[in-house]
């Protein structure tokens, strides 16, 4: 029995790793009292974990007080101090990047590994990965009041660009507008960081679309602002995007939330069927995908649609039925409206 109870923990570690963590292990079997040692993310997960294991061996009691949950209330929480950094898949640089963070973005520390760090975003579902220590700070950003909506602009230490250059901000950074003058607005960012940029490249955050046209047409608009962003896998900025990141972006800057990945994208909407408005989803995927839905496009109405491809190298416009490359593994649409 000690061997099916494994095997059931083992199923366990093998779910979705941008969301969940589990390493439990059976130690041992006596007296139908089986102890459990390892690491799970949280108290729900082990709650459940628990009524999984009950359920199919329910003349076994389990004891957890060898488990160690990463996540309790009150865990400590830090800052994205640098404009934008990497979700790493593992503490390196080397690993896989899978998503990318914002400067002002909170993270809850889980694990500390050297200059890594394991964290779960406030955003993005609960996302996880690994993000370099050295780009967080233990001091919650400035109140943000505005976001950015030029692709990449450059930061000045006084409001003229004769002066000289302090930094960067991307598209879909918040950040706060701490002064304005002449045409010129200062921002306020996580870590420290001040500087001066055009005022029209930032938009309140109270100015964000509300109505359903309105959040339609800003969604096209940042999408085509971005026409050939080159692809760049688990990017999210007009220095590298891929397909959900473009995605994700554009519904953002629009004052719509989804989720990170394409996959997720796909269960979270609502599932439609053509004539397709402008900001909806058109999703793909096939066999040789790494995931049953690995691709997302923009319609721009119908089944011309704006998208961040790797075969196009970059954010192009295509239309679904006129390439068979992508009229072949059409998978269905959604919409977040």
């Amino acid at each position: 029995m000690l061997e099916d109870i494994q095997t059931t923990l083992t199923d366990f570690s093998q779910q979705d790793s941008r969301l969940y963590y589990c390493q439990l292990d059976a130690d041992r079997l006596e007296n139908n009292h089986c102890m459990l040692s390892g690491v799970i993310l949280d108290m729900d997960a082990l709650a459940h974990v628990q009524e999984v294991l009950q359920a199919r061996f329910p003349t076994v009691t389990f004891a957890t007080n060898n488990v160690r949950v990463l996540s309790r209330p009150g865990q400590k929480k830090l800052t994205v101090s640098t404009n934008v950094t990497s979700l790493m898949s593992e503490p390196s640089w080397r690993s896989e990047q899978m998503s990318q963070v914002f400067n002002g973005w909170q993270v809850e520390i889980l694990l500390d590994q050297e200059s890594w760090v394991f964290v779960r975003q406030d955003r993005d579902g609960g996302y996880l990965g690994w993000v370099y220590r050295d780009f967080l700070v233990d001091e919650p950003a400035p109140e943000v009041t505005h976001l950015v909506y030029e692709p990449v602009s450059v930061l000045f230490a006084e409001p003229s660009v004769e002066a000289s250059l302090v930094g960067r901000v991307v598209i879909g950074m918040v950040v706060a507008v701490t002064a304005v003058q002449d045409g010129w607005a200062q921002l306020s960012l996580a870590g420290g960081l001040t500087g001066w940029l055009p005022q029209n490249h930032v938009r309140s955050i109270n100015d964000i679309p509300q109505s359903e046209s309105e959040r339609r047409q800003q969604i096209i608009k940042s999408a085509r602002l971005l026409t050939g962003v080159p692809y760049q896998w688990g990017s999210r900025t007009a220095l590298g995007i891929d397909c959900s990141g473009l995605a994700e972006l554009c519904c953002r800057l629009s004052g719509i939330s989804i989720p990170r990945d394409a996959d997720m994208q796909f269960n979270a909407g609502r599932g439609i069927e053509p004539p397709f408005q402008a900001g909806d989803l058109l999703f793909f995927g096939s066999e040789r995908g790494h995931r049953s839905v690995s691709h997302v496009g923009i319609s721009l109405g119908g089944w011309d649609m704006i998208h961040a491809s790797r075969s196009r190298n970059g954010v192009h416009e295509d239309n679904v039925q006129a390439e068979p490359w992508l009229r072949d593994i059409f998978l269905g649409a959604r919409s977040f409206f």
